[in-house]
């Protein structure tokens, strides 16, 4: 899927309104600083290196990030309705962290974290359009973008920085010692990191049928109507090569099976 540039625009006109309607002073204007230093890379940023991946195109990052903030409001009114205490973080932290969960993707303030892809066999046979850049010292997606947050001066709640921290849920190992924890005073004290895992999963579902599935649906319908057991389109077998089939097989149900054919 490709983003027309002022679909890109749009985008991201939507995510500083997020931070203008959402983020309190002084930290609103340290967000905006930050943001719009940032801008251009931002902007272009796709939210995966690889097609398989969700929104792995120019401005994909934005767009997945607006659609997780998006998702995190509705579902913190769902969890609300349903009786969960939202009283245990507030809606700016919510929308902070749901705003920042994938800010390391960004890379470091020198260097992008994905550049496009050099190598024509991975592009063409792996879908792989981009790459990671090696002059960008590895951290986890969670770590990199805490850093980068602190090192501007932009301070971030316990509530966010677990939130930002464990957004991936179990996907990621190291979130297990919080959130696989069996005793009530270890496992944490709000939703919020759960409505924001759970709203980053759905926007990545949603992503991912809108790319993949009418694709996958196009798969099965040719396969279907170039092959249908026992009912194509292709000529029926001839005696002699039934015969000749039926010789080589042993089993009595596979034979009933051919001779029906």
């Amino acid at each position: 899927m490709n983003l027309t540039a002022e679909q890109i625009q749009q985008n991201w006109v939507k995510i500083m309104g997020f931070i203008e309607d959402h983020i309190s002073s002084p930290r609103k204007e340290k967000l905006i600083e930050f943001y719009e230093k940032y801008s251009e890379r931002l902007m272009l940023m796709p939210a995966a290196h690889k097609k398989e991946y969700h929104n792995a195109f120019p401005g994909g990052y934005v767009e997945h990030v607006n659609r997780v903030i998006t998702c995190s409001l509705h579902l913190h009114d769902l969890w609300a309705t349903m009786g969960a205490d939202v009283s245990t973080y507030t809606k700016e932290e919510l929308v902070f962290s749901a705003l920042n969960h994938d800010l390391g993707k960004m890379g470091d303030e020198e260097n992008e974290s994905y550049i496009p892809q050099t190598d024509n066999w991975r592009r063409e046979k792996l879908g792989e359009d981009y790459m990671f850049n090696t002059k960008v010292p590895f951290a986890s997606v969670p770590d990199r973008g805490l850093f980068l947050l602190q090192s501007h001066g932009i301070q971030y709640t316990f509530n966010e920085m677990i939130t930002i921290q464990t957004h991936d849920g179990l996907y990621d190992e190291a979130n297990k010692k919080y959130l696989m924890t069996y005793m009530p005073e270890q496992k944490p004290r709000t939703a919020l990191p759960f409505i924001v895992h759970q709203a980053d999963f759905m926007a990545a579902r949603i992503e991912f049928e809108r790319e993949w599935l009418p694709k996958l649906q196009g798969n099965v319908d040719t396969q279907k109507k170039s092959f249908t057991l026992g009912n194509n389109k292709s000529a029926p077998l001839t005696s002699a090569a039934k015969s000749k089939a039926l010789g080589s097989i042993k089993s009595e149900g596979l034979k009933n099976m051919l001779d029906n054919l």
